[in-house]
């Protein structure tokens, strides 16, 4: 009993700090678009605040996702891909805001720049197994800043393996903080 007890104060005391109290859980659906084989899944991560120049945020995230063939009515699906993705966001340029100073809710711009490293079973794209991918993603957030914000993102990605690759990527995201500082009622 004591074991259990001693990992779940671990990870109560870990949750409790300020990195905690700043960090955000983003989860979101992920794909290429275009005709032929495409990628669709989803993502999972964490990410940072920071002060680096333009950049604000920093993040780490999974995508998993399977291989889809868009010009096939049945049997359309083929294989699966795992990445590991790193990425880093600039600060939302708000376009507009909406409601009472007490709950605003924010539209804003923000650029995010992703570099992952796949790895596919059964993989249809003439990249191969494994390969890498930068991408740049314009997004359209909106939300509350202090709590959880939506994203639309879109832009090219390019993929480097047997062959160089260049598609569109398209994301929905939702990201949530872990946790906030001080009191709320």
């Amino acid at each position: 009993m004591r074991r259990s007890m001693v990992g779940m104060l671990g990870v109560l005391a870990a949750l409790s700090t300020p990195l905690a109290a700043q960090t955000a859980l983003g989860l979101g659906f992920v794909a290429t678009l275009g005709g032929g084989w495409q990628i669709e899944g989803a993502d999972v991560g964490l990410s940072r605040p920071v002060r680096a120049g333009p950049l604000r945020f920093l993040g780490v995230g999974a995508r998993l996702a399977g291989f889809v063939d868009e010009g096939a009515i049945f049997g359309g699906t083929r294989g699966f891909i795992s990445g590991l993705t790193l990425s880093a966001r600039t600060a939302r340029a708000t376009l507009a805001e909406l409601g009472d100073p007490t709950n605003v809710t924010t539209f804003g711009v923000d650029l995010t720049i992703e570099a992952t490293g796949y790895l596919a079973a059964n993989s249809p794209l003439l990249v191969g197994s494994r390969w890498a991918a930068v991408t740049t993603l314009l997004g359209l957030r909106f939300g509350n800043p202090g709590g959880s914000q939506f994203t639309v993102m879109v832009g090219p990605t390019v993929f480097f393996g047997h062959r160089t690759d260049t598609r569109a990527l398209f994301t929905l995201h939702v990201d949530t903080p872990l946790a906030r500082r001080g009191t709320h009622p």
